[in-house]
């Protein structure tokens, strides 16, 4: 790979794929509406409407892939299908234009059976809410006449993951010694994703035209249960393991009666009341990649975590506001 290659949004999984490409003295544009991002020389940080298929042209000009890491404004499938496939489109279109391969992150959502262990091969015809919207992404990426390529991952955590069950919810509490609350189950066995090697393997297959119009794994440690993800990063801060407490389903099932929210994470309570694991095996021998050990990805986790809280709480005390 060489050239120019864009971004297109700075999330956990944006910010990292721009980061690990600067890094390898590859040139980048990073597109999003703040203008945000990580600061490195390498990388053109540009203030844009990424959905906007007007603006797109000049911006892919020149690229050799995109990544499109954009997500819904909410975790809904309101505001998924309203946003997500027309953004989608614009980005297929310019990048067609361009010459360019995309490149997206995907979930586990679309998987028609997640009773059994999910592989490359596994159908992915699920229909109704997030689920339905992540399957026909995935048909109309597989229809488009840009090349594409699909990397699928499990649920995330890593540095820079916050909205995600073993983020946020998750590594304060431990680093706190706080009874931790999840959903569902917490020793039921579930695919986790390092979102660094989510980002090493949608770069990997940017760069390997004989993986492109296909679907991937990222490389994925075999599955932990909540429990388990939970004492890994205990291990990693060197910290009494927390006690875990599990939200039966049928108590966010209830909520969901009157919270939107709460029906939105209901929706997919299967994956935590059963077990929901993925298999990369096969696509990490196509890439040449295998998954960050358990233990090294949870100590950066850990250690990104102790910073943000240590500069939020530097921020409380000089009286700055949150996310200032």
């Amino acid at each position: 790979m060489s050239g120019l290659y864009v971004v297109t949004g700075a999330g956990p999984v944006g910010w990292t794929v721009a980061g690990q490409l600067a890094e390898r003295g590859e040139r980048v544009r990073l597109l999003t509406r703040s203008g945000g991002g990580p600061d490195h020389p390498h990388i053109e940080k540009l203030k844009l409407d990424v959905p906007n298929p007007a603006l797109l042209g000049d911006a892919f000009d020149g690229a050799a892939a995109v990544f499109h890491c954009i997500h819904g404004s909410s975790y809904s499938a309101a505001a998924w299908e309203q946003e997500l496939p027309a953004a989608e489109q614009a980005v297929l279109a310019a990048a067609g234009e361009a010459g360019a391969v995309v490149v997206f992150p995907e979930s586990l959502y679309s998987y028609s059976n997640p009773e059994q262990v999910l592989t490359e091969n596994s159908a992915r015809e699920a229909d109704g809410g997030k689920r339905g919207i992540r399957a026909a992404l995935l048909r109309a990426r597989a229809a488009s006449a840009t090349d594409t390529v699909s990397v699928v991952a499990g649920d995330f955590f890593g540095p820079r993951v916050r909205m995600a069950h073993a983020g946020e919810r998750m590594v304060p509490a431990v680093l706190a010694r706080r009874q931790l609350q999840v959903v569902g189950s917490a020793d039921q066995p579930h695919s986790f994703t390092y979102v660094p090697d989510l980002a090493a393997a949608m770069i990997g297959a940017a760069g390997k035209p004989g993986l492109w119009n296909r679907v991937l794994h990222a490389p994925t440690n075999p599955p932990l249960t909540q429990r388990q993800i939970a004492q890994a990063f205990a291990a990693a801060a060197g910290v009494v393991p927390a006690k875990v407490h599990a939200v039966p389903g049928w108590v966010l099932r209830t909520l969901g009666l009157f919270s939107a929210d709460m029906r939105e994470i209901s929706e997919m309570l299967y994956q935590f009341e059963r077990p929901f694991v993925m298999d990369s095996a096969a696509s990490e021998a196509q890439l040449g990649l295998q998954p960050t050990p358990l233990g090294v990805a949870a100590k950066a986790t850990v250690e990104w975590w102790r910073s943000e809280l240590a500069a939020g709480q530097g921020r409380a005390t000089a009286g700055i506001p949150a996310g200032t």
